[in-house]
């Protein structure tokens, strides 16, 4: 397993999740949760299809499976990823910003309204919606 970068936010865990993809964009979808998330790649079963795991600590947290058909016609409102998004509880509230502008990662923010909580939505390069999640006060 490759040592995660500890440039990013500071994740507290998930359990999983899987991320479909076109096979053309899974390097960009591994690199964008290693590189800016700062996970790493690790141990994978041996499925038919390319894929990755995605590890924090020793949890693979995000499953990466290389199954949508590119060439496959596809309605404009069918959703990409299957998912609407998914939740990280992560640390670093300030420092999570400065990281994002630096590397020029577009993002909103959002009070969790009457809970101590903050949040920030970003998209991954295959179009899934990523919420990290703050407690307050940090």
């Amino acid at each position: 397993m490759s040592a995660a970068p500890a440039t990013g936010p500071a994740l507290l865990g998930l359990h999983h999740f899987t991320i479909r993809c076109a096979p053309a964009a899974l390097d960009a979808v591994r690199a964008f949760y290693c590189e800016v998330l700062g996970m790493a790649t690790g141990p994978r079963p041996d499925f038919p299809f390319d894929g990755h795991w995605l590890y924090v600590g020793e949890t693979a947290v995000v499953h990466l499976a290389a199954v949508l058909d590119e060439t496959a016609p596809r309605e404009p409102a069918a959703p990409g990823p299957g998912f609407d998004h998914v939740s990280l509880r992560a640390t670093g509230l300030e420092h999570t910003r400065r990281w994002l502008r630096q590397q020029a990662i577009p993002f909103e923010e959002l009070p969790v309204p009457g809970w101590p909580l903050q949040q920030i939505f970003l998209r991954d390069p295959a179009g899934a919606k990523i919420e990290l999640t703050f407690e307050l006060p940090e």
